[in-house]
């Protein structure tokens, strides 16, 4: 056949393709503009008290109208919730999501390779237990920035993410890698940085890759090999520059703190929130409070972790390690709030497994909060950490459609958090009667 004539009928050809999808497109109906979700019982998210009968209407990934009194739209979709408990989208404020717990030899087995392959296993598992929102605060090689970027496309399923990229640790310390020889060769990026010239110049780095929040490990930790737990291993200096040169590109600082002089030092620094606070005093207690420090305080994880950790093949000084810390967490509980200090929901995960992350509420019952009271850390509270309280943590109009329920009230029977029945994210349903929905 004649190229000019080829050319004419793949020319024909292609019109009549794009005729015919057009025509589809106008004949075929349009998805409502509006939802309209009727629930049984609102919890908002603020502490207001629960609202019966509600109907929360959505227009697009926002809420736009919230009340007993609110009529349905003609035309709307409706979402009969009429049985459940509806609530806010959960936010974990301390997660790990490119990591799992497991044997002690992975690290020198995987790389950010791994990580970044099983990354989206994790997201979704934390999306369909109704945690729409995470703060994750460290992850290798910018593994946690290509995850945010990726669920923020469209690409695949998952929570929205402010990622920390690798935490800010002194040589040595908790962020580190210790127990291995000096001429064992890891190559991988580090966020480890000594003194106020280098850690300005690392902070930097990861928010030009990315960075939504700076995380500095204040004191040493339990899942490395430095001989202490609690010791404070960055000086008041160092912590001051880190929490300046952040706030100087609008990032907010979360710091690494079990012992009672990292913690202190952390939050005389100006630091967002303190991260486990293990060994928390009276002082420090009393300066967070006066501070306006939050406090995140995972607890759960660490005890679900040492019963394996012996079994892993970890070493006797981390067991022995987070045997200390476990023994530590009721006090500090306490002890913050009897001081008032304000308390947000974060669990570890990555300690923990995925998806688990509302078994932390267990703990904060027993130690003597309310069911509101420990809702409100996961809802209201993490949102203002966060600094996204115009965006998340609450059902009210102008904030996005981020939405859960469970088959119940979870203020008399807590554990319904951990069976989430409906998750709802900008709009977009994503499971739905206990089954997940496909993305």
């Amino acid at each position: 056949m004649p190229p000019k004539i080829l050319g004419s009928l793949l020319t024909a050809s292609a019109l009549l393709c794009y005729t015919i999808a057009a025509a589809q497109t106008r004949s075929s109906p349009r998805p409502p503009a509006v939802k309209a979700i009727k629930a049984g019982r609102l919890i908002d998210g603020r502490g207001g008290a629960p609202l019966a009968n509600a109907v929360i209407l959505i227009e697009g990934e926002r809420i736009v109208a919230v009340g007993s009194d609110v009529p349905v739209p003609a035309g709307a979709e409706v979402i009969d919730l009429s049985r459940a408990t509806v609530l806010p989208g959960l936010i974990d404020c301390h997660t790990h999501i490119t990591t799992s717990p497991g044997q002690a030899d992975e690290m020198g087995r995987r790389s950010f390779v791994d990580a970044a392959i099983l990354a989206p296993v994790y997201a979704r598992a934390t999306l369909e237990a109704g945690f729409t929102t995470i703060r994750d605060l460290g992850a290798p090689s910018f593994v946690d920035v290509s995850l945010r970027n990726a669920i923020n496309r469209g690409d695949i399923p998952g929570p929205r993410i402010l990622a920390a990229t690798m935490p800010v640790s002194a040589t040595g310390g908790h962020g580190d890698v210790n127990g291995y020889s000096p001429f064992f060769d890891l190559r991988q990026l580090s966020g480890v940085a000594d003194g106020v010239d280098e850690i300005r110049k690392k902070i930097r780095y990861e928010v030009k890759y990315g960075a939504d929040v700076i995380k500095v490990m204040a004191t040493a930790g339990a899942m490395s090999e430095e001989e202490s737990v609690e010791a404070a291993l960055y000086t008041q200096a160092e912590l001051d520059a880190a929490v300046d040169e952040a706030r100087i590109w609008g990032r907010r600082v979360a710091a690494h703190a079990h012992g009672a002089e990292g913690i202190k030092r952390a939050v005389r620094a100006g630091v967002a929130s303190i991260e486990h606070g293990t060994f928390l005093d009276e002082e420090g207690a009393r300066l967070m409070a006066e501070k306006g420090t939050y406090l995140v305080k995972d607890s759960y994880e660490d005890r679900w972790f040492m019963e394996r950790a012996p079994g892993w093949g970890y070493p006797k000084i981390i067991v022995d390690k987070l045997g200390k810390i476990v023994a530590g967490h009721e006090a500090a509980f306490k002890l913050a709030r009897k001081h008032g200090v304000k308390i947000a929901f974060g669990t570890d995960a990555g300690m923990l497994p995925h998806g688990e992350n509302a078994k932390q509420f267990r703990d904060f019952l027993a130690w003597g909060m309310s069911p509101m009271d420990a809702i409100l850390t996961a809802t209201r509270n993490a949102a203002d950490l966060l600094g996204w309280g115009d965006r998340i943590g609450a059902v009210a109009p102008g904030l996005f459609a981020d939405i859960i329920a469970v088959p119940g009230d979870p203020l008399t029977d807590p554990a319904l958090l951990e069976r989430v029945s409906f998750v709802m994210k900008g709009g977009v349903i994503v499971k739905r009667d206990g089954g997940a929905l496909k993305p």
